[in-house]
Parts: structure tokens; sequence; C-alpha cells
């Protein structure tokens, strides 16, 4: 089964990734906060979160941005999503 993942910057700028399950609520899903502002997040560091939640990119998975304005001159939130899998258990 395949699963979102997505790295966002949270409301106090923090990075964070957090793993869309079936599990009802957000408060469930698995989340790891990198603990910093910036630099975004590196492949790698992304990688080793997921590892951490139980979690790979899928086969040929890719992360894909997006802005996300709230205004002309506010701050402009980032997210990335990709496609994961659990780990040990393709598809």
């Amino acid at each position: 089964m395949t699963y979102g993942a997505r790295l966002s910057n949270s409301f106090h700028g923090e990075w964070e990734l957090y793993v869309i399950t079936d599990l009802m609520s957000y408060d469930d899903w698995p989340e790891h906060s990198f603990g910093q502002t910036g630099p975004i997040p590196t492949l790698q560091e992304r990688a080793d979160a997921l590892a951490q939640l139980g979690f790979v990119l899928a086969d040929d998975a890719g992360w894909e941005w997006q802005e996300r304005p709230t205004g002309v001159m506010d701050r402009v939130e980032l997210l990335a999503s990709a496609d994961v899998w659990r780990k040990g258990g393709a598809s």
C-alpha cells in the first residue's frame, strides 16, 4: 500500500515530516520534527527520518514541491510530498 509523506514548514517555521496513513486522526500519523527552520532537510535527512518512522520512498518516487502563499506580503509556506511504502512491504 502506498502512503503520502509530507514535508512542511510548521506554523513556527520548523521543518516537519509526517506520513498520511489509514489512521483516522492526523494526531496519530507518524511524524518527525527536524527542529530547525533552515536549511530545508536534505534528501538523506528525509530518508533517515522516513526510516525512523518505518517507511521508505516508493520506487521511482521523488519529492514534489508546492508553495502555499497566504497573501502577497505574507510568508510563503512550502510543502513537499512523496509516495512512500512501509519498510519491508512494497506495494
